[in-house]
């Protein structure tokens, strides 16, 4: 299934995607893709409702994130070799972990926000895996057992804030609109292989990356496993796994975003993203 969350900022309603790419409304089944709602058992029980019968969604409504409710939003660093080398950085020996803010979620096509004094926003398409089932201590061969599905995720990145500011590399991660997810939640039985999937971005029409999750260094059953160890994940957390070469960090010389710029990037069937870059007055 390709679940939504459609409807203006703050009240959007769960849907699904029928077999012509039309919303239906899900709302008389579940109050929104978050919780137990992301369960392996419930999305079991979506899955065996009669598409047809749902209502018909009319027009084109605005997209909002399609989980609901982040408890968490982890993200994971350097987790593509050459990333890593574009930027100058080693890959690392385990996953390096970092949160960015729950309030930095948006829509897939909503307006990103250069923050105020920013001077080096960057863009970053990742892999979002997102949990559907509590997941503590668990193998990485029983991993992908607690994942609901996956999602196309913009990791937005404000490198002064990130790299040349003291502390951690929250800061620089979690500006407002930093977030954007969607335009859909991919059930995982609709993904073959996590691990083989096309991922593209481009800023103006420019092709910025063109990559794969195959050049992951730790994949997403790995990822959920090492995860587990150290926190538990519970329904509705995401993580943002990681993003391959392009960005504008990497570039000679670096080129980062500005205001009147348009992003546009998307993965290999979980959908795409545009958003419109203006200054956060």
């Amino acid at each position: 299934m390709k679940l939504v969350r459609y409807g203006e900022v703050g009240h959007e309603k769960p849907g699904l995607l029928d077999s012509n790419g039309r919303i239906r409304d899900l709302s008389h089944h579940i109050c929104d893709l978050k919780e137990d709602a992301l369960s392996a058992s419930k999305l079991k029980q979506l899955d065996h409702l009669d598409m047809d019968a749902l209502p018909l969604v009319e027009g084109e409504p605005r997209l909002g994130a399609c989980v609901g409710h982040v408890g968490k939003f982890i993200c994971i660093g350097l987790n593509y070799s050459d990333h890593a080398a574009e930027t100058g950085a080693v890959v690392p020996p385990e996953p390096i972990i970092f949160m960015k803010a729950s309030s930095a979620i948006i829509g897939p096509n909503d307006d990103v926000l250069i923050p105020r004094n920013s001077t080096k926003t960057d863009w970053e398409v990742e892999l979002g895996v997102v949990i559907g089932d509590r997941a503590k201590y668990v193998s990485e061969a029983d991993a992908l057992k607690y994942v609901a599905g996956y999602c196309t995720i913009n990791d937005l990145s404000e490198r002064e804030f990130q790299m040349e500011r003291a502390g951690q590399w929250t800061k620089g991660k979690s500006c407002d609109t930093f977030g954007p997810i969607g335009p859909w939640l991919v059930t995982k039985d609709e993904i073959d292989d996590p691990q083989n999937l096309g991922m593209w971005l481009k800023v103006n029409g420019q092709s910025m990356q063109d990559g794969s999750t195959s050049t992951m260094v730790f994949g997403v059953a790995k990822l959920v496993s090492y995860l587990s160890q150290f926190m538990s994940l519970e329904p509705g957390d995401i993580i943002s796994t990681g993003t391959p070469p392009g960005v504008g960090l990497g570039m000679k010389p670096p080129v980062f975003l500005k205001p009147g710029d348009v992003i546009e990037l998307g993965i290999e069937g979980l959908g795409n993203q545009r958003q419109q870059v203006r200054a956060d007055n």
